[in-house]
């Protein structure tokens, strides 16, 4: 097995997929957005200076919601906006004083839905921008009384939800504002759909994407939670396409199953493009996936999943965006994976996809600087504890990153369900033998079931890893995994137990790990000598902002 060279590889594999990004973040120019109310009635102002909700005008009538004084809440009902009455002007929410709430009683959908090319055609919509803007001030809290309702930002349409430390953005449920609901409690709404012109493999192609010839027609698949009044569709050709900003954002207490095998994530980035931009972004305690992004391309920068339920981080359908600074905590109870990924959409082990994979169009994804602590749990919601999982032809490029499962016991055993990295699939694993665009290095592994899958080669998937700069930690039961333990694996420090230790201070099966990080001074999310990014704006992980304490804390 020849060695491969991470840094150069890393780089070449960011230059190809990801031209024009940088750390996590796309190269544009930041959106410039006014987080100022407008007192008018157009476009989102308010009507009357006593009540300070959201308002439209449209057909000559405005709408705008009823503001409580006892509470500070505002309420908008269906007929304000709901899936069947979604928003097609443009739309201004502000913060309101005293931590008020602006709660939905129907569905929050941003523009019209279309499922076929003539009507978008006659209605102008082609990328992001041409259709209905929601803009939501920083500070602001919006909510939802059930699971029966969600927020869905349709093709053309944008969100630009932009907060600060100071003051993040919640999406919640109105449990949550009631102080009513527990701290992992899920389903108390539906979540966020957004989609957007990204391309996704379910669909046809002609041309390639290196030879900027791409084309497709009539694909508009159906995003989660398309049932009745509340389809909405996703897909094009356009990987570039912006459906608007999320900064210092926290969605909180989501999922809704839809249908089988159709249930709401926390956020469900469908065909979502690189001019999206995302940063500090939180999913805290969702029933299904924390993200999952159907095709598309947009990328993430500081992003805390915390009590997914499902996967913390999903991959489907040809994403081929970036992840730069993630860290995933799993319940000590519940969780699947912390990455789950496959590289085309409704994969065939029987089909022949060199074609797909030649024009770029299989999910390639770059992840830098991951920290998953995973419960190995046997009976989670869905299954059990997992780290990495790749499969269907995915070509990932994961660096810097760990996957802690030392916390608690592994309690299946010989089973194997509890693996810290699976790598699977023909075209996956012959990428990973002979090719250069599967690199998975620099990472430490912390599970009693080390891998799954292989193998690579003539290897087996755990000597193939190890052979390319990784490495495993030897376990039994339950470990603690801090510099505050006297055992032989010393990876994280803190007060909570989360942040990185110094790369020279790491110890693994009681010697120096002998990593070096790949251009950068740190391996996972978090760097216990840097800023703590988490600081001030996320929810359940820093005392005064959270229910409880993590179930691993000293």
């Amino acid at each position: 097995m020849k060695q491969v060279n991470s840094k150069l590889l890393l780089s070449a594999a960011i230059a190809a997929l990801l031209a024009g990004c940088d750390s996590g973040g796309i190269s544009i120019e930041p959106q410039t957005v006014d987080n100022s109310v407008d007192n008018s009635v157009s476009g989102g102002g308010n009507n009357n200076d006593d009540n300070p909700c959201a308002s439209y005008e449209k057909a000559g009538q405005v709408q705008q919601g009823s503001f409580d004084s006892d509470t500070g809440n505002c309420t908008y009902s269906a007929s304000f906006v709901d899936s069947g009455n979604p928003l097609t002007v443009d739309l201004n929410i502000p913060a309101l004083e005293n931590g008020g709430a602006h709660i939905f009683e129907g569905s929050l959908f941003v523009g019209n839905n279309y499922d076929d090319d003539a009507s978008m055609a006659a209605a102008g919509i082609a990328e992001g921008g041409d259709g209905a803007k929601l803009n939501i001030q920083a500070g602001a809290t919006i909510a939802f009384p059930d699971s029966t309702k969600f927020m869905a930002v349709n093709r053309g349409s944008q969100v630009f939800a932009v907060g600060t430390a100071e003051a993040p953005i919640t999406f919640t449920s109105v449990s949550d504002i009631d102080g009513t609901v527990g701290p992992e409690e899920v389903q108390q709404w539906g979540g966020m759909v957004i989609n957007g012109f990204g391309i996704t493999n379910k669909c046809a192609y002609t041309g390639t994407l290196s030879g900027g010839d791409l084309a497709t027609s009539e694909c508009h698949l159906l995003a989660e939670g398309s049932v009745g009044k509340d389809q909405s569709n996703y897909g094009g050709a356009n990987n570039a396409d912006s459906s608007g900003q999320l900064e210092y954002v926290r969605v909180k207490h989501t999922g809704a199953e839809v249908a089988s095998g159709d249930e709401l994530n926390g956020i469900s980035f469908g065909g979502v493009g690189s001019g999206t931009i995302v940063k500090n972004l939180q999913v805290y305690s969702t029933y299904d996936d924390g993200i999952e992004m159907f095709g598309g391309a947009v990328s993430f920068e500081n992003y805390v999943a915390l009590y997914v339920r499902d996967d913390s981080i999903d991959i489907d359908e040809g994403w081929s965006g970036s992840i730069t600074n993630a860290l995933v905590v799993q319940s000590a109870t519940d969780g699947n994976h912390c990455i789950e990924s496959d590289g085309i959409g409704s994969y065939d082990g029987d089909q022949d996809y060199s074609a797909l994979i030649a024009a770029g169009l299989n999910s390639r994804p770059v992840i830098d600087g991951l920290t998953c602590i995973i419960s190995a749990q046997a009976e989670g919601t869905h299954d059990p504890g997992a780290g990495w999982r790749f499969r269907e032809g995915i070509f990932p490029m994961i660096t810097n990153s760990m996957v802690i499962a030392s916390y608690s016991a592994d309690e299946n055993g010989a089973e194997g369900s509890n693996y810290c990295l699976r790598v699977e699939s023909d075209e996956t694993l012959a990428e990973a033998a002979t090719g250069t665009e599967v690199a998975i290095t620099s990472n430490i592994f912390a599970c009693e079931d080390k891998t799954k899958g292989g193998p690579v080669g003539a290897d087996s998937l755990e000597a193939w890893a190890v052979a390319n700069g990784n490495v495993f930690a030897t376990i039994a039961g339950a470990v603690n995994p801090t510099a505050n333990a006297d055992t032989g694996l010393q990876v994280l420090g803190g007060e909570l137990g989360v942040q990185t230790l110094p790369v020279d201070s790491i110890l693994v099966d009681g010697a120096a790990v002998g990593i070096t990080p790949v251009e950068r001074a740190y391996l996972g999310a978090l760097d216990l000598n840097g800023t703590d990014w988490t600081l001030g704006w996320t929810y359940g992980l820093h005392d005064g902002s959270r229910a409880q304490a993590l179930w691993f804390e000293q």
